[in-house]
């Protein structure tokens, strides 16, 4: 095997977005769910191993990104993308900069780059901060993010705050001006002691600027943006090609658990649908109730009139208090643990085309199906593709693992409207 491009994502959702961007460049692509024992071959351009280190202890994320580091390296990975949400998502503890220092150390490498840029979903940098649409990260819907709160929108404070060596940043006047004149400032940054730089992007040219003048770097950390610009220097195009999955049957569902503005407008729109759907409450699964199983009955009983979507999602308000009750991680676990059992009741009810709403909720469903490696497909829309998955019995299950953040109003009905269209064509 021959893998150009070794990839650690710190979540599900996000080792999707990423590999989505790296397909629709032309590169063949497989995701891993978690780090692979030995022996295990791959035939794909780019390998994304996904972790569900986000959230954890820095010292876990750390620990798990250095095996996922271990395994590309002994494949022959070339070049290494450690990749985190287009928001930042972190603490002042991590673990964006913990993972990124380690695996500089590792690396032997004193520079990388950081840059959460995806201008096709709305996140841009300019001047070193972090904008969400047309508003700053700050002033976001993340600023209620139940874990990772995201209250400073200028992404070197942030960093500096997670690390041990000097941030710096490369602002849009030298990102305009080429890739040669962002390799001086690299060279420049280096030269006074810098040891991550943030750099500027508000439009995908300045990714794709980005992409050609880190080519060489041991490692770059970013969101998936910069995905689109790193195929080219190995010499690959966009290739429809890139993206093929075996054709789509069986029922579809969709799994929420996503607390996300967008998630919650997507479920709206949903629900003024008419189409059936159920809505998981985290106090009557504390309070000892089969909401599982009552989740399971009812999307029985309406799995021919599909799709039908088993939720919990809701507005901040309403996320504070049930965290205020029950505790922000264990209100997350209860809904985690019953949206996994309700995704794999699903599927033994024959349910073969599944989207699944959210980070956390992702690497749940995904670890409770016994998923270990995803085919990337044809983009729904920015950041979020079908993938197919081999199910233990030597059938396919087509599944998308959406960010929380990401996705039109009407995500559901489009996701499946596309595998409609894949199979008609």
């Amino acid at each position: 095997m021959t893998i150009r491009l070794g990839c650690i994502a710190d979540d599900f959702t996000g080792a999707t977005d990423l590999a989505n961007n790296l397909v629709r460049a032309g590169m063949r692509v497989v995701q891993l769910i978690d780090v692979p024992g030995t022996g295990h071959d791959v035939d794909a351009d780019a390998v994304v191993i996904a972790l569900k280190s986000r959230t954890v202890p820095a010292a876990e994320a750390v620990d798990a990104s250095l095996r996922a580091l271990a395994w590309l390296r002994s494949a022959g990975a070339e070049q290494i993308y450690f990749k985190y949400c287009s928001t930042f998502d972190s603490t002042p503890a991590g673990n964006i900069g913990p993972v990124t220092e380690a695996l500089m150390e590792a690396l032997g490498t004193d520079f990388t780059i950081a840059t959460p840029a995806f201008p096709d979903n709305g996140r841009t940098v300019f001047k070193g901060h972090l904008f969400v649409g047309d508003v700053l990260l700050a002033e976001s819907g993340m600023r209620n993010h139940p874990l990772t709160p995201m209250t400073d929108s200028n992404l070197v404070s942030v960093l500096g705050a997670q690390t041990i060596r000097p941030v710096g940043l490369i602002d849009h006047t030298v990102v305009a001006d080429g890739a040669e004149a962002i390799r001086s400032r690299i060279a420049e940054l280096r030269a006074n002691g810098v040891a991550t730089a943030i750099v500027d992007a508000v439009s995908n040219d300045d990714l794709v600027r980005m992409g050609a003048a880190v080519q060489g770097l041991p490692l770059v950390t970013a969101g998936s943006g910069l995905a689109i610009g790193l195929p080219a220097n190995w010499g690959f195009r966009p290739s429809p090609a890139a993206a093929q999955l075996p054709p789509a049957a069986g029922h579809r569902a969709i799994v929420s658990g996503s607390v996300s503005e967008a998630t919650n407008g997507q479920v709206l729109e949903f629900l003024k649908s008419g189409r059936p759907a159920f809505s998981v409450d985290p106090l009557r699964i504390a309070a000892g109730e089969d909401v599982a199983g009552q989740a399971l009955a009812f999307a029985e009983a309406h799995l021919a009139d599909g799709p039908v979507l088993v939720y919990s999602t809701e507005a901040p308000d309403t996320v504070r208090t049930v965290q205020g009750r029950l505790g922000a991680a264990e209100a997350g676990e209860l809904v985690e643990r019953t949206l996994a059992r309700v995704a794999q009741g699903l599927v033994e009810c024959g349910v073969r085309r599944l989207v699944v709403a959210g980070g956390e909720t992702s690497g749940a469903v995904v670890q409770a199906l016994g998923l270990t490696g995803l085919r990337i497909g044809p983009q729904i829309d920015p950041g979020v593709p079908w993938c197919a998955a081999a199910l233990p019995a030597g059938e396919t299950l087509h599944i998308t693992l959406k960010s929380g953040n990401f996705g039109g109003p009407g995500f559901f009905t489009d996701a499946f409207a596309l595998l409609d269209a894949e199979a008609a064509a």
